[in-house]
């Protein structure tokens, strides 16, 4: 059975979640405060975290944001009860997989989790070839990725993402298409997630040499990474 971590101070809902995982093959375990839930994170293996944000004390975010600190990369769904998009917006900049407001349905919290745990499992198995644009190589075996032959740090969606972009750069990719492939789920009215996680991505890899912008926004559409710029010589040069 897998093992989830969730941490949260609603006794009822973790129960609850407890008793509906367990057919499923997952195996729940709970903790009911934030500074109790990031020792047992980083101390065991899991396959997933259910992180609240609203913890007493040690609230979900800062949880999260020494949880990355420690270069632990245990994927993380965040439990949103406020229905403002700064949390959903701020958990995908800090480091969170993907977001699932409360009150939710058993059947969502399910899919969200199988969603989230498919794409690793799909590319330990069956890695594709290298892949490199101009100063950016990824290797999906080792999930190792490069600029200018420095090492990326990258979560695992981040990952997912600059793979998906590498393999069609040069071509839109329709953030639809982009959730199916990255989070495994469909984009709901007014989802973010995608967005968030382009936006991060972004700032990691800083733009291409001459400033241009590497992965650009197709206004309705989508996400292009783009093909370097060949530079052409000087007349002087030519000659």
């Amino acid at each position: 059975m897998e093992r989830i971590l969730m941490i949260d101070d609603d006794r009822e809902l973790c129960e609850m979640v407890r008793e509906y995982l367990a057919p499923e093959g997952f195996e729940l375990e709970t903790v009911h405060s934030g500074e109790t839930g990031l020792q047992r994170a980083l101390a065991g293996e899991y396959a997933l975290i259910l992180l609240d944000v609203m913890l007493p004390r040690l609230n979900g975010f800062d949880l999260l944001r020494q949880l990355r600190a420690n270069s632990n990369n245990t994927r993380v769904l965040l439990l949103t009860a406020r229905g403002e998009d700064v949390d959903r917006i701020v958990g995908l900049e800090i480091g969170a997989d993907d977001y699932l407001p409360k009150p939710f349905n058993p059947r969502e919290l399910l899919a969200r989790i199988r969603a989230i745990l498919r794409r690793p499992a799909g590319a330990a198995t069956a890695p594709q070839g290298e892949i490199a644009v101009g100063d950016v190589r990824l290797d999906p075996a080792s999930r190792s990725a490069f600029r200018a032959g420095e090492a990326l740090e990258l979560t695992a969606v981040e990952f997912d993402l600059l793979e998906a972009l590498l393999r069609s750069a040069g071509t839109i990719v329709k953030r639809e298409q982009l959730a199916k492939n990255v989070l495994g789920r469909e984009l709901s009215a007014f989802d973010r997630s995608i967005d968030m996680h382009v936006s991060k991505l972004r700032r990691k890899l800083g733009n291409m040499a001459g400033g241009q912008e590497r992965i650009k926004t197709i206004r309705s559409v989508g996400y292009l990474y783009a093909q370097p710029v060949a530079h052409k010589p000087a007349a002087a040069e030519r000659r």
